[in-house]
């Protein structure tokens, strides 16, 4: 995804511009709110709107030869989807500010080593690289017990925003959720009987 059309966008008078603007933030955010684990496969381009696509799934995973970037201010803009908030969280202020500021892009393996993709892969003759290793990351998800998984993801997400102390009240609150879960009830017969757990999503 190589982000927004930008002969679109030169059509578009400011209030418009500003309204397109927003409409994507909220797109991303619905994004990262889904409560099921999200995974970009970014075999190709990730660029603009394209990697603030990608930063708004819960896990990425690029092929080497993948390019990503936030490349507006190349073009006299800024990230306005979310990567100006997304990208410090995940690889820190410093290489976030870098990455913005300059407009760079950089592959797989670059964005492997700042922590921008959980894993990167050689690509393949097929050019799907990075969507089989992201298929086999989601199946490694999908045996466990969904509503953990979710509770999971909430505590995490919600205790990024506060200080540790709130975040451990958010992480408490969460795992009180999933005390009377079958799925969890299900899970320490299955330990104690020495099998596979069969989750239920309940």
């Amino acid at each position: 995804c190589l982000g927004a059309d930008l002969k679109e966008r030169a059509k578009m008078d400011d209030a418009e511009v500003g309204l397109f603007v927003r409409r994507l933030r909220n797109l991303m955010d619905e994004i990262a709110a889904l409560p099921v684990p999200t995974i970009a496969a970014i075999d190709g381009y990730a660029l603009g709107g394209g990697l603030e696509l990608a930063l708004a799934c819960d896990l990425r995973v690029a092929a080497s030869s993948a390019k990503m970037g936030l490349i507006e201010t190349t073009r006299g803009l800024l990230p306005g989807a979310g990567g100006t908030q997304r990208l410090p969280r995940c690889v820190g202020i410093g290489l976030a500010k870098e990455l913005i500021f300059t407009g760079r892009q950089i592959d797989g393996q670059e964005a492997f080593s700042m922590g921008l993709v959980n894993h990167s892969v050689p690509q393949n003759s097929e050019g799907d690289a990075a969507y089989q290793r992201a298929l086999a990351l989601a199946k490694e998800i999908l045996p466990q017990a969904p509503f953990a998984v979710k509770m999971g993801k909430l505590a995490i997400n919600r205790g990024m925003e506060v200080d540790i102390a709130s975040g451990m009240a958010i992480e408490g609150m969460c795992y009180a959720q999933n005390i009377p879960t079958r799925d969890r009830q299900e899970g320490m017969a299955a330990f104690r009987e020495k099998r596979p757990p069969r989750f239920i999503g309940k």
